[in-house]
C-alpha cells in the first residue's frame, strides 16, 4: 500500500474546528481568501502567519472541512511534530488535491526536511495542486537555510492574522461560548477579559473551564458565578 492511500487513516480533522466555528473579526479577508484557494477560485498557494494563539491550525482545520465537503482528498501535518516523524511522510504526498502544513518553522535548519519539503513543493505545484503553510512569522523572515525552499515559500499569497484589540477578543468569547452552548452577555464576556490572561489560547481554555462547571453547577455564566469559579 502507498503512503497517500496509508496517510487518511492516520489523521482525523478536529470536528470543532471549522469555519464556522472561527470567529473572523479582522480576519475577514484572511476567512475569503482561504475558502477561495480551497474552491479553486483564488491562489492556489497561502502563506498563513501570525502570533500563536490566534487561530493559525483552526484555519487548516477548517480548510480541511472544507475541502472535504467538496470531495477534493486532502492531507493536513504538524510539522512541529517533524522531529517524531519520517520524511517518507512526503512520499506520494502531492497526490493530495489540498495539502496544509502547520508550522514550518520548526523544520527551520532540519537540511533533510528542508530538502524534502523543496522536492515535495515542486512535484505537488506541478500538479496544479493546492497548498496552505502556516508559521509564526512571515516567509522572508524564516531561518529556512535552503534558498531555493526560501524563495519557494516567499512565492505565496501571504495572509497574516491580525491580533483581536479588546472589543474584538469580547466579541471572540461570545461567539465561541455561543458555538458551544453557552450564552455569555457582553457584560460578562468583558468581566472575563478583565480577569484573565488576554491571549486567545488562554481564554479558549478558560471557556473549556467554564463549560464543565456551568455544566457540573447547571447555572448560567452570570458575574456572580464567574466571580465564584475565578476566586
Amino acid at each position: 500500500m502507498s503512503m497517500a492511500k496509508q496517510l487518511p487513516l492516520q489523521f482525523v480533522f478536529r470536528a470543532n474546528q471549522t469555519f464556522q466555528d472561527f470567529f473572523p473579526g479582522a480576519n475577514s479577508s484572511v476567512v475569503n481568501h482561504l475558502q477561495q484557494c480551497v474552491a479553486g477560485n483564488g491562489e492556489a498557494f497561502i502563506f498563513l502567519w501570525g502570533q500563536t494563539g490566534l487561530g493559525k491550525s483552526h484555519l487548516l482545520h477548517a480548510c480541511c472541512h472544507e475541502a472535504q465537503q467538496q470531495k477534493l482528498s486532502c492531507f493536513y501535518f504538524d510539522l512541529a511534530l517533524a522531529a517524531g516523524s519520517s520524511v517518507h511522510l512526503f512520499n506520494d504526498l502531492e497526490a493530495f488535491e489540498l495539502v496544509c502544513l502547520d508550522n514550518v518553522e520548526a523544520i527551520a535548519g532540519h537540511a533533510d526536511w528542508e530538502q524534502t519539503l523543496f522536492n515535495f513543493f515542486n512535484r505537488h505545484r506541478d500538479l496544479g495542486h493546492k497548498l496552505i503553510v502556516s508559521s509564526r512569522t512571515a516567509p522572508k523572515e524564516l531561518p529556512i537555510q535552503l534558498p531555493d525552499l526560501k524563495t519557494r515559500l516567499n512565492w505565496g499569497l501571504g495572509l497574516k492574522i491580525q491580533t483581536p484589540d479588546d472589543a474584538g477578543k469580547t466579541a471572540a468569547l461570545i461567539y465561541k461560548a455561543r458555538r458551544m452552548g453557552l450564552e455569555i452577555s457582553p457584560q460578562a464576556g468583558r468581566f472575563l477579559l478583565s480577569r484573565a490572561n488576554r491571549d486567545m489560547n488562554s481564554l479558549w481554555r478558560l471557556l473549556d473551564r467554564l463549560d464543565q462547571a456551568s455544566l457540573s453547577a447547571q447555572r448560567k455564566l452570570t458575574i456572580p458565578f464567574l466571580k465564584q469559579i475565578l476566586d
